[in-house]
């Protein structure tokens, strides 16, 4: 995650916890969405993030290459190289929580309007330290 006045914070991690809200009419069997499809749904999103280095392909100073099995990355003087089985390179321009809860939210957009289900409002939230939630909340 980079900040203003050319801040790149160290490697770290987190143990993101995801949540989702869908909004809608209800079905005929009185429910918006079938719970067990929605979790199911999130867990194989995440589980293309979890326990890799999540990188951004769109950020402005941050540079991803990949070169054979692996990706090397560059910010001002500082590079890093991770194996490519290690990586989950997000289309956005920074790793945020929010840009997280925005990845996850589009991802699980398409298959939840092949559903069927007559959803208004997809809310997915990511909270990356003990209460640090942030929110992508798409109108439908």
């Amino acid at each position: 995650i980079t900040f203003g006045d050319n801040i790149c914070e160290a490697i770290h991690g987190h143990n993101y916890r995801v949540a989702c809200r869908v909004r809608g009419a209800l079905d005929q069997h009185a429910c918006v969405i079938d719970f067990i499809w929605l979790r199911d749904r999130l867990l194989e999103i995440t589980s293309r993030l979890d326990h890799h280095v999540l990188l951004p392909d769109r950020h402005p100073a941050i540079s991803v290459q990949k070169d054979n099995d692996h990706y090397e990355v560059r910010f001002e003087d500082r590079r890093w190289v991770f194996p490519q089985q290690d990586v989950a390179l997000l289309p956005k321009d920074n790793t945020t929580a929010e840009r997280l809860a925005e990845y996850i939210a589009g991802a699980l957009l398409e298959p939840l309007m092949e559903t069927g289900a007559q959803v208004t409002q997809l809310n997915v939230g990511v909270d990356e330290n003990e209460g640090q939630w942030a929110w992508c909340e798409l109108e439908l």
